[in-house]
């Protein structure tokens, strides 16, 4: 493709044969876009790549800076997808949607994703990725200068009229609250730390990300799963700031070139209650100094009740019977920050009685729970998942929870005590339910193991509320309804719903987030199809056949409650 770029070029009279070749061998040492490369030698302007492509392509081209975009029609295709397939939505004529294209290389992949999505058909234009990228940022209005301006308006001097007090503690000990009347005289570095916490407390934020570049510091918090620019930071700060944090949470200020893990206690004051936040503290090792993850453990912000959680009834009904079998596994998959673990905090507060006793062995330990023994491992001393699990089956438990199944000596363990007597909770890394039992085979468990052992999986995802103050009803055409997996007879008839944006969600549209379900029971005629080494669509068949409700079925559900969008569906789940 690359090659016939510069054949047009060269017809073109835009460069010649020997510039050509010399382009061709820099892309091979260094890699890149042809294009690209012509330009960083200046032998060519992007337009005049954006003029060669649109013939190589046989796509029309468009000046963005000249073309008013139709109100609304941001609405129609995600900004995340929008970034990926470098595209700018235009206007929507009826069922024709007309979309600016920065790479045309992409044109396949953008008309089967966005005609999925809106039910339209693609009329592309070719536009430079310059104006892409800049049209995309300046329509979608998901900056993070204009989502929160709000939110960083005063950084230095936050107009907070609930925020009495905040404080570093001690991990044993809990000083005056009352002193962080005198931080506001500390130097900046100590502000912005400390306004950092309580801003991200009040966004509801459950990470801090502070992100060192060659010019400047940006601070990011996660709010609802997405990540958020909070302020960017003179670069006069960097070495202050992070030594502050690495002070608080006991880390090696005078180590910089390996990753450190550390934990904060902090107390504040909220409209006159009290309120404690455990952080993890995670650093690593960047290429213009070290950046900082903070997770915000907030106890009172648990969920445990499984009701809440965003079990259908059905769902939750399954989970409940297994969770109260008295022995057997029951796993629990998903991708990092699908919520895994509080379903099973909030499995194991469900049967947490006196005349029970449940013991788990987590990496790390991010709440404690009354009543539960909970042991951390730590490989330093060689306290790992498998070392833990074996000491446990001597301290006679009833219930014990993996944080996660990692490797064949843990799933061995597991395995053996769920075939002993006792109930294991446990997480794994896989896309949906029945791909568990081959991840638990690929470990070197024998199937009619898996088959005896394993009496329920639950694979889950995590998807954004609608703003209920802001929500409201918008028209999708029916065909995008049905290629998402609604019925002809649901398409015509169910009512979708989005956030407009408000100050209640910093203009996102969103606020909270729910779960969906997969539960699949391990029923006699899945066990005979794990004894057979049946295939994962095999058993995803058969689950379905029996009443499986899959996790895009529980993201449609959701849909129809007027719960979540469809963007946030099919961003989470796939058609299967």
């Amino acid at each position: 493709m690359a090659i016939r770029l510069g054949e047009i070029l060269v017809k073109m009279g835009r460069i010649n044969e020997e510039q050509l070749a010399d382009a061709l061998k820099v892309q091979t040492q260094e890699g890149g876009k042809l294009g690209q490369v012509l330009i960083r030698m200046g032998l060519i302007s992007e337009q005049q790549i954006l003029f060669a492509l649109s013939k190589q392509f046989d796509i029309p081209v468009i000046d963005l800076e000249q073309v008013e975009v139709g109100e609304n029609v941001t609405t129609l295709v995600p900004v995340t997808l929008a970034r990926r397939l470098m595209m700018m939505p235009i206007r929507q004529d009826g069922s024709v949607l007309t979309i600016a294209l920065g790479d045309p290389t992409r044109l396949h992949d953008l008309v089967k994703d966005v005609k999925l999505l809106t039910g339209c058909e693609i009329e592309p234009y070719l536009a430079t990725e310059s104006s892409v990228i800049e049209a995309i940022e300046k329509r979608y209005e998901t900056s993070h200068a204009v989502e929160m301006q709000q939110f960083v308006t005063d950084f230095g001097t936050p107009d907070i009229t609930t925020l009495d007090a905040f404080e570093v503690v001690e991990e044993e000990e809990k000083r005056d609250i009352a002193k962080l009347e005198s931080d506001a005289k500390q130097p900046p570095v100590v502000k912005i730390v400390n306004h950092c916490f309580t801003r991200a407390v009040l966004s509801g934020a459950s990470d801090i990300h502070i992100e060192p570049y060659e010019d400047l510091m940006r601070v990011r918090f996660r709010i609802d799963g997405e990540l958020y620019e909070v302020i960017k930071l003179p670069l006069k700060y960097k070495d202050g700031v992070t030594s502050r944090i690495k002070i608080l949470a006991k880390m090696d200020i005078s180590e910089k070139r390996l990753p450190q893990d550390g934990r904060i206690k902090i107390q504040m004051k909220l409209e006159n209650k009290p309120k404690n936040l455990d952080v993890r503290v995670s650093t690593t090792p960047t290429l213009f100094g070290e950046k900082i993850c903070m997770r915000l453990l907030d106890k009172e912000g648990l969920m445990l009740d499984m009701s809440r959680l965003g079990f259908d009834g059905e769902n939750g009904k399954k989970f409940e019977e297994a969770i109260f079998r008295p022995w057997g596994m029951v796993l629990v998959t998903g991708p990092t920050g699908s919520g895994k673990t509080n379903t099973l905090y909030s499995a194991i507060s469900r049967i947490n009685r006196p005349g029970t006793n449940i013991m788990t062995v987590e990496d790390p330990v991010e709440f404690n729970l009354y009543g539960i023994n909970q042991v951390q491992v730590s490989e330093m001393i060689h306290l790992s998942f498998a070392a833990v699990l074996r000491s446990f089956l001597r301290q006679d438990p009833n219930v014990i929870l993996v944080g996660e199944i990692r490797d064949n000596e843990t799933a061995e363990i597991a395995v053996k005590a769920s075939l002993t007597g006792h109930l294991v909770l446990s997480t794994l890394h896989t896309n949906d339910a029945p791909s568990a039992i081959g991840r638990l085979m690929d470990m070197g468990i024998d199937s009619y193991l898996v088959a005896t052992s394993v009496i329920l999986i639950c694979a889950q995802r995590l998807v954004r509320r609608i703003c209920s103050f802001c929500g409201e009803e918008t028209q999708i055409p029916p065909k995008a309804l049905v290629n998402i997996g609604f019925s002809e007879e649901e398409a015509q008839s169910v009512h979708i719903h989005a956030g407009k944006g408000c100050p209640k969600c910093n203009n996102t549209g969103y606020k909270g987030r729910t779960g969906l379900y997969e539960v699949m029971p391990i029923t006699n005629a899945i066990q005979e199809l794990i004894f057979s080494h049946a295939s994962s669509s095999a058993i995803r068949a058969k689950a379905v056949e029996e009443g499986m409700i899959t996790l895009r079925r529980s993201g449609l559900m959701k849909i129809k409650e007027g719960v979540t969008t469809m963007e946030e569906v099919v961003r989470e789940t796939f058609c299967g």
